[in-house]
Formats: C-alpha cells, structure tokens, sequence
C-alpha cells in the first residue's frame, strides 16, 4: 500500500530535449527572419543570392562547348539537352558539356520548336521535317509545298504552315507518331502563328487578312477529331479582333488557356469561348513582349532611372490567377528568351535569368556584349565565336 505521507518524488527534468527544442526553435526563427529579409531587402536578395545560393556565374568559368565551324552551326536549347546541327550532323550535348547522340537531319537552314521532351526541325522554305525525342527521331516526312513555320504541342503533335501552292496557307497536323491527321486551306489570310492545345484536342490558327483597307485578325480554333473526317466543317470558333488590331502570336497555355498577342495587348480565350484582356500597352513604353510560357504573359516596361539610363520594369501575369509578379533590371534589356517557366533578359554583357514568379533563378557575367543565347526550361547555353557556356537552371 502506498503511504500517504511519503514524499512525492521529484519530476527529472530532461535537459537534452529541452535544449534541442530551444535550437529548433532558434533555428526556425533564424530561416523566417533571413527568409522575410531575402523576400523584403534587395541590397540582402543580392547578397544571398551571389554568395550563400551561388546564383551569380560568370564567363570562363563554367562547363562549356567548342564550336568546331561557326560559321555553319545552328544551335538550339531543348529539354535538358543543347544541339548544334552542322552540315546534316546534329550532335546533343548534355549539361556536363558532353556529347550523348548524333542524328542525321537533311536540313542546312533549320527551324526548330521545342516542347516538353520533343523537338521538331524543318528546313525552312523547304520540304523536310523531323520529330525528335529525347536524343532519338522519331519520324521523318517530306511535305508537299514550302515550310514556314512549325509548332508543337507538348505530347508531341506538330503543326506545318505551309507556303507557296496555290493557297495562300496550308496548315497540315501530324501527330506524335508522324501520322498526317488533316490539312486545312486558308484561301485569303495568311497565318501569322498555329498552337496545338495540351489535350491535342484542339488546333488554332491566328490569321491575318490584309486586302481591304483595314487589317482583319482572327482566331480559328478547330476540333481535331473533327477535322479528321472534315476539315472544312471542324471550326469551333472563329474569334475576330478590332480592325486595324495586327496579331503576332498564339499560344495554348496549361489547362487550354489560349493566349493572344497583338501589337498592343495581350488576350485570353478561355475554354468557355469569353475573351479577357491581360494586359494593355497602348500608352507604355514596352520594349518586349512574350506569351511563350507555360502558365504566363510577360512585357518589359523601359522606366527612367536617371538622365542617360534606365531600368527594365519586368511585369509577369500568371494566366491563371492574374496574379502579377514583378522584377526589375537595373539595365535597358536587348533581347529577351522565354521557354516553360523561365525568362532570359539579355542586359548586354550580363544575362538575368528569371521565373515566372519574378525570382531570380540565374544571373551571368561576361567580359564582353552577348549577341546571342540558346534556352530551354532547364539549360541556356550563351553562344561566343568558338564555344558555348552551359548554365544550368
């Protein structure tokens, strides 16, 4: 029986957990504090990403690439991989500066679109197309007529602009086993850009037509099953723009989001057929512009920073939520490259390379101007007379 006056006896109290409670309690205050000073204090955003994330490379010191013939060498980012075809011979480095594959491509002046793992190469103004995977072809076809423009979806469906017959545009759909699903026939408008929606349910074209006084553009969304038995009754939609409204791009987003450039805005023709305006830039001063992303628009407002510089106001909507993101460049941007979820901004001799969240992912410091910059959402490759620099992203 217990006695009821002994003593009770003392709790031990366990130091170890107490001190590696108060540690992590240190240490998680410590993450929020630098993590609230990173997000909130450019001057520290800097610092930390130049010397705690290593986010700052610069030039001759990164894995790299010898151009053997500049002069005849195409070079495209895609996937994880930088190709550079020369003379039929497209040889795929990956981002240890290491050649993986060669292919053979008949192709001596190349366009090239890229999506997910595919990548489609055609000879421009000529006949021939390939359809790549990875590091491996995965068909090859010869197209009646001259090719202009290619595109393609992230499954691997590839639309061909073509030219040169005795229609104004010929657009003919392949799928990702090089099977040729349709060809539809513009008769009186050109067609400026073609995008493949996600679910390679859809085709759109965006036209313009010039032979009246005033431009007409519009949008042309197709049913590709219905397409397959009827290419002329396969229409779903045609979307008209203001006259006068020139178009310049399309682009099917996550989700079937179409994206539409003009000249002076950015629009969105949602899946339930309602067209919202994204952006407007009438009265800005916009240096760039792109829809070519995967879940965002992006523009680049030059704003004065002085008498003789300015900076580059870089204004990011998610397609989305609309929600905007912003970034600025303390340089006048030269070029832009955009591909997934990454923004390239070339400053001249200094590349920025951000997401679409409006982080800096990136940045790149040469001793000379950049002219020219390869970008996939994975790898850039920053392109010089006898090498190329590989930056992982």
């Amino acid at each position: 029986m217990k006695d009821f006056w002994e003593e009770p006896k003392e709790k031990k109290i366990n130091k170890k957990k107490i001190i590696i409670t108060i540690i992590t309690l240190i240490i998680v205050a410590a993450i929020a504090g630098i993590t609230i000073t990173y997000i909130n204090n450019k001057e520290a955003r800097t610092w930390i990403d130049k010397n705690i994330l290593q986010k700052e490379k610069t030039q001759n010191n990164l894995t790299s690439i010898e151009i053997e013939d500049e002069n005849n060498s195409n070079i495209y980012a895609f996937n994880k991989y930088i190709g550079i075809l020369n003379k039929n011979n497209f040889k795929i480095y990956n981002n240890a500066g290491k050649e993986e594959k060669k292919l053979t491509l008949e192709i001596s002046k190349p366009i090239f679109n890229q999506s997910n793992r595919y990548l489609a190469v055609a000879e421009e103004k000529g006949q021939k197309i390939y359809l790549i995977a990875d590091k491996d072809i995965l068909w090859e076809r010869e197209i009646e007529g001259n090719i202009s423009q290619i595109s393609i979806n992230k499954n691997g469906y590839v639309a061909v602009t073509i030219v040169d017959t005795s229609y104004k545009t010929v657009i003919q759909l392949f799928d990702s086993q090089g099977n040729a699903l349709f060809k539809t026939f513009l008769s009186s408008t050109r067609a400026v850009a073609t995008s493949i929606s996600e679910d390679n349910k859809y085709l759109a074209i965006a036209q313009v037509d010039t032979s009246g006084t005033m431009i007409q553009s519009n949008v042309k969304v197709m049913s590709i099953d219905d397409a397959k038995n009827n290419s002329e009754n396969a229409i779903k939609k045609i979307y008209e723009a203001d006259k006068n409204d020139l178009i310049t791009n399309i682009k099917y987003q996550d989700k079937n989001k179409l994206l539409c450039m003009y000249t002076d805005k950015i629009t969105e023709i949602k899946t339930d057929q309602t067209v919202e305006t994204m952006q407007e830039f009438k009265d800005k001063k916009i240096s760039f512009a792109s829809i070519d992303l995967d879940n965002a628009s992006m523009t680049i407002e030059e704003k004065s920073s002085g008498l003789f510089t300015a900076d580059s106001a870089v204004s990011i909507i998610n397609s989305e939520n609309k929600s905007t993101s912003l970034y600025t460049a303390e340089l006048v941007t030269k070029e832009i490259y955009t591909s997934g979820n990454i923004i390239a901004l070339n400053l001249g001799s200094e590349v920025d390379f951000i997401n679409t969240n409006g982080w800096l992912v990136k940045k790149y410091k040469a001793d000379q101007e950049i002219t020219s910059i390869v970008l996939s959402n994975s790898i850039a490759g920053i392109i010089y007379r006898d090498n190329i620099e590989i930056i992982d992203l």
